[in-house]
């Protein structure tokens, strides 16, 4: 049960991680810089269909072909270099899974023990840090990927930007990230799965926002006015996920019956 629920948290882990301060308000800019494709651009294509079908409704003809064909490879574009900016950071995520699954699995049970205390503490330490960081501004700084190589292939660099990603470069990030590995490393069997759903958790809204460009820049805009309180509530739910785990009590999340019903799915139930 411990398992199955160290990888439903870390999937939630992944999902809060897109949705933090930290990302979701530059998310836009940044996936339209991988793809090569500005934001005005886009805005600019949209703006041209729009006038030309109503042009074309106004004069009962049908309208130009070329300016929907420009528009749905500008899609597919940004769509590919998602995928391929997922598949950087799920790659690292998983290249982690499979170190821990060796190097901790053969542990002896009381440095299991040693280590689910030590990575109790750890989470705690994390959630006081983001919690703190809304009153101390010298804690919120950054580690942003810059100087990366820019390579012909569009392709290519948003893989390597993802692999970047994976280091966690933003300080809301960095402390789910690194309160998801220290969860992992309390169960090493289930690092892999658990380091796994994290990259699923965080990559489906990456891959839903990169299918539906256009329609999720304006949903992001409106939902980046209630993030002001994330850190604090992240970081609450950090610091009490690290008792529970400190406390070997991390299977009464389970308890939870929609926490229940998801790791009956996980089980193929």
């Amino acid at each position: 049960m411990v398992v199955e629920t160290s990888v439903l948290v870390s999937a939630l882990a992944g999902a809060g991680s897109f949705f933090s301060p930290c990302i979701l308000p530059i998310l836009p800019a940044f996936i339209s810089y991988l793809s090569g494709t500005t934001l005005s651009e886009v805005q600019n294509q949209n703006r041209d269909q729009g006038q030309g079908q109503q042009a074309s409704a106004a004069g009962g003809g049908s309208s130009s072909s070329s300016s929907v064909t420009l528009k749905r490879s500008t899609r597919l574009n940004i769509f590919l270099n998602t995928v391929y900016f997922v598949l950087g950071f799920s790659l690292v995520f998983a290249v982690l899974g499979v170190i821990f699954n060796s190097v901790l699995a053969g542990a002896g049970a009381g440095f299991q023990g040693t280590l689910q205390a030590a990575g109790g503490i750890v989470i705690i330490v994390f959630g006081a840090y983001l919690i703190l960081s809304t009153k101390i501004a010298k804690l919120n700084f950054e580690k942003r990927m810059t100087n990366l190589p820019k390579f012909k292939t569009s392709y290519i660099t948003s893989f390597v930007f993802g692999a970047a990603f994976a280091s966690g470069w933003t300080p809301c990030v960095g402390p789910i990230l690194g309160s998801t590995l220290a969860l992992a490393a309390t169960s090493p069997g289930a690092a892999y799965n658990s380091l796994l759903a994290y990259a699923i958790g965080l990559g489906v809204p990456f891959l839903i926002t990169g299918a539906f460009f256009s329609q999720a820049t304006g949903v992001i805009r409106r939902m980046v006015r209630h993030l002001k309180y994330f850190n604090l509530i992240m970081g609450g739910v950090l610091i009490l996920l690290g008792i529970l785990v400190f406390t070997n009590q991390l299977a009464a999340i389970a308890n939870f019956p929609l926490a229940d019903q998801i790791i009956n799915l996980e089980r193929g139930i």
